[in-house]
């Protein structure tokens, strides 16, 4: 007589297979992308010249391949960045070193000094994608800083609190987001 082998049960294998599965993916950390959230200007017109744009009213700011800040031609700090800015684009002196200001009168806010400022960004190829993120900020928070200002003083709320679409057109009419960005190249280590 055979003697007879004693089975393995291996109906709680399954089991422990899925438990390990799950513990695996609940601790394991996923990148997550970082980005800029922006919604872009559609293409120009190549038959369309563009006006020209007088000094005065370009705020120039560059990074180099060393991560180094230069605004208008001065080295700049990303801690006074947002200031700068801000000074720049709402020019309350009417300083003839900064921008110019048109008059329009804007549907819910009125008559308004709209600024003819523009803020060209250029970046080297080497330059940091960090310090490329906190420059891009730096200037978007500018702007939604002074919106902000506009919005409250119109409107009573902060303008990313604002609902009415038409108040957020005319806030945006009235500041608007004004940056270009010229293709990174070696600038090189100035």
């Amino acid at each position: 007589m055979a003697r007879k082998v004693p089975e393995i049960n291996a109906g709680s294998m399954a089991d422990i297979a899925f438990l390990l599965l799950i513990f695996f993916l609940v601790t394991t950390t996923m990148d997550t992308d970082s980005g800029i959230v922006r919604r872009l200007p559609p293409p120009p017109d190549p038959s369309v010249v563009p006006p020209p744009i007088k000094e005065r009213n370009v705020f120039n700011v560059l990074v180099n391949k060393s991560d180094r800040l230069f605004v208008d031609g001065r080295v700049g700090d990303i801690k006074t960045l947002r200031a700068d800015t801000k000074e720049f684009l709402s020019n309350p002196n009417n300083s003839e070193e900064l921008p110019e200001k048109k008059t329009e009168n804007i549907k819910y806010i009125g008559t308004f000094q709209v600024s003819k400022g523009i803020i060209s960004l250029k970046n080297d190829r080497g330059t940091s994608y960090d310090m490329y993120i906190q420059v891009q900020n730096e200037l978007t928070a500018a702007i939604n800083e002074l919106r902000d200002e506009l919005s409250k003083q119109k409107f009573g709320v902060k303008f990313s609190e604002l609902t009415n679409d038409d108040h957020i057109q005319a806030v945006q009419k009235a500041i608007p987001m004004s940056i270009s960005e010229a293709e990174p190249e070696n600038i090189g280590g100035k």
